[in-house]
């Protein structure tokens, strides 16, 4: 949003091929509204309509896409109506325009074997042709273009984040989790940090029933020599890695710490990183999935190589 109480919408059109359905399924992943090939004459009400009750108390910018295939598709008189809507209070609207080369196009309509919408009966180079006499008015207004001749599905993911992203924390959901391998793997790890050859507490006495949470173990695992290089390490590689994992587009990235039952060096180190994390700007939730675990000495007894009892 540009100011209080200013609904953003943007129209995404272009040539057909260009990556329309691409852009809208990206904007809709980064919080926008999306509707595609809505007749034009209706989108004033559309605009006045309130957002979904699932949404709750939000109301996201909306991004509409239209294309030659699009009822009562006249670029003169879309333009004109654009024109119109763009002087009502309380509405910021923008057009983002995707051109390509029309040997490019031609490419990729012979590859997924689709006919062009123009050219049903023809070459696609005479669709491919005609469309862009049609679609000139709009690239000539548009206020974004983007050229997708060179772009891969993922090119063009990245930059319609760069452009378009409302909030860029919220963009990848990033999830750290603590486990015990002895229980089994956590499901949908991305990426995986063994973190066993850190120093035991439940071999301590005083330690064994406490968790990682706790700050005498934290303190005991703390001392390790390794711990903090290890930490470092790891951080980095977070830190280098998840950025672009956003760029990419990825929704989700979920991260897996584990030691052997998941109830002390897992769990502290994952609370470790993810303060580590804010720190950096990043906003990672936090699962400790054997926190609640009984200890259990038949899980920690065999012998790790620096001669301890922990694996």
């Amino acid at each position: 949003m540009t100011g209080e109480g200013v609904k953003r919408v943007l129209l995404v059109t272009g040539l057909s091929g260009a990556g329309k359905s691409t852009t809208l399924k990206t904007m809709e992943d980064i919080g926008w509204e999306t509707v595609d090939n809505f007749p034009f004459r209706l989108v004033e009400g559309l605009l006045e309509t309130p957002p979904s009750s699932s949404r709750g108390d939000s109301d996201p910018p909306l991004a509409l896409g239209f294309d030659s295939r699009t009822r009562g598709f006249e670029p003169d008189k879309l333009i004109e109506s654009v024109k119109r809507l763009q002087k009502k209070p309380g509405y910021l609207i923008s057009t983002l325009f995707l051109d390509c080369a029309g040997g490019e196009l031609e490419r990729r309509y012979g590859e997924t074997r689709r006919r062009h919408p123009l050219a049903l009966d023809r070459p696609a180079k005479e669709g491919i042709a005609l469309e862009r006499t049609l679609l000139a008015p709009f690239r000539r207004w548009a206020d974004h273009l983007i050229d997708t001749t060179d772009l891969t599905t993922n090119d063009l993911q990245r930059e319609i984040r760069q452009r378009f992203l409302l909030d860029k924390n919220s963009a990848t959901t990033i999830t750290l989790t603590s486990f015990g391998f002895s229980r089994g793997l956590p499901n949908n790890i991305d990426l995986l940090f063994d973190v066993r050859f850190l120093a035991n507490p439940f071999w301590d006495p005083e330690l064994k029933k406490m968790t990682g949470l706790d700050p005498e173990v934290a303190d005991y695992i703390s001392k390790d020599p390794a711990y903090p290089e290890a930490i470092e390490r790891i951080f980095g590689m977070l830190e280098f890695l998840l950025p672009r994992y956003q760029d990419t587009g990825k929704a989700y990235v979920n991260v897996g710490i584990g030691c052997t039952g998941g109830r002390h060096r897992s769990v502290h180190v994952t609370e470790r990183l993810s303060k580590d994390l804010r720190a950096a700007g990043f906003s990672p939730n936090v699962v400790h999935r054997n926190l609640a675990s009984q200890p259990m000495e038949a899980l920690e007894s065999m012998q790790s190589l620096n001669g301890n009892k922990e694996i």
